[in-house]
């Protein structure tokens, strides 16, 4: 499988943003999301030119959404990359990203505007893009966001996830993140 540089991967951003405000803001949470994966490498058998395309890569769908719900974002950008001709490995991060797994049972529980799907990761590296992608926020203005924070964000969702989150947050542990606070000057909550 060909992964793309992140040369590549940054040109297809640009190509697909609708504005500039929109690749800044999203391009650089791909890149945020990209450096806490890096955090969790460490004794873990992943490739990690992998793991890096599917950060910079996952919220590729958000340029799609015009006014569709923003649970559609991961569906819209797994087709955009296979319309590219992105092999499923690389169309996977966008769709099974967002928050801790979505289920075929969330889907028709909550009449999620998505296919009836399970859109839950099947590799360690599409569950480290997952899981480093909760710690950074897109809202205005950007922010980094400790486990104790999500955690009680994902809480809304149901038991089941805050009890995801926490398999997740015990396997890998938690980030770092005021290095790149201090780097981007977004505040941790």
């Amino acid at each position: 499988m060909q992964i793309p540089t992140d040369a590549e991967i940054r040109a297809l951003h640009r190509a697909y943003a609708p504005a500039r405000d929109a690749f800044e803001i999203v391009f650089e949470h791909c890149r945020l999301v990209c450096s806490l994966t890096e955090q969790f490498f460490a004794g873990r058998d992943v490739d990690t030119d992998l793991v890096r395309a599917g950060a910079l890569l996952h919220d590729v769908g958000v340029y799609r959404l015009e006014s569709s719900p923003y649970v559609r974002h991961g569906v819209l950008g797994h087709e955009l990359l296979a319309s590219l001709g992105f092999p499923v490995e690389i169309c996977r991060f966008a769709s099974c990203h967002t928050g801790v797994g979505i289920t075929r049972d969330d889907v028709v529980r909550q009449a999620l505007p998505i296919p009836v799907d399970d859109y839950l990761p099947r590799t360690p590296e599409e569950e480290l893009v997952l899981y480093a992608d909760k710690f950074h926020s897109k809202r205005t203005p950007p922010v980094f966001m400790t486990a104790a924070t999500y955690a009680a964000e994902v809480a809304r969702f149901g038991p089941d996830k805050v009890r995801r989150f926490a398999e997740l947050r015990s396997k890998y542990g938690e980030p770092d993140l005021s290095a790149l606070s201090a780097a981007t000057g977004y505040a941790v909550i």
